[in-house]
């Protein structure tokens, strides 16, 4: 025994399972509480559906519309929607305890780009050698990072050992 297809969107004519229903015809006028059934009818006079709006409400909201066209403009917005969001990527930047002013420097100016192109930034620092004993200078670096991006950037995760590194997660403001 097969089970039929599942229909996604709003439910329309003879789908909508509620007796009564508020009812809003084509020209965006309130007709007030009717059957379902009557309903239907006086959409079907004028050439339209009737298609669930508020399925919620009570009694639910109706509204004499052309279901296929009804669609076609939520798929729309829906994809517009989807294309103007910006998805948030990790970026990680990757230093030494021990590092250079230039170095700093350069590795800053692309902290600073990305956290301006809404990125969150992941700042590594990886301890080699006789530097794990000198975990201080690595808290001091991380420290130094946090105030020269404190205007655009908040701290999302404090600075934390895992092994041999030091990680700190700085997100947009």
């Amino acid at each position: 025994m097969m089970t039929p297809p599942v229909k996604s969107g709003p439910r329309y004519n003879n789908m909508i399972q509620s007796d009564k229903v508020r009812v809003i015809d084509h020209e965006g006028e309130n007709l007030g509480v009717m059957y379902t059934r009557q309903a239907i009818e006086q959409a079907a006079e004028v050439g339209l559906d009737l298609v669930e709006v508020s399925p919620n409400a009570d009694p639910p909201v109706c509204k004499f519309l052309d279901v296929g066209k009804y669609r076609y403009e939520a798929q729309k917005k829906a994809n517009a929607a989807r294309k103007t969001q910006k998805t948030q990527e990790i970026k990680e930047i990757k230093m030494r305890p021990n590092i250079d002013d230039h170095d700093y420097d350069t590795k800053m100016r692309n902290v600073v780009r990305f956290i301006e192109d809404g990125d969150k930034v992941k700042v590594t620092l990886r301890f080699r050698g006789r530097e794990l004993s000198h975990q201080q200078l690595g808290m001091d670096l991380l420290r130094r990072v946090q105030q020269d991006v404190e205007e655009i950037a908040k701290i999302e995760a404090y600075p934390r050992m895992e092994g041999r590194q030091m990680l700190m997660v700085l997100s947009p403001k």
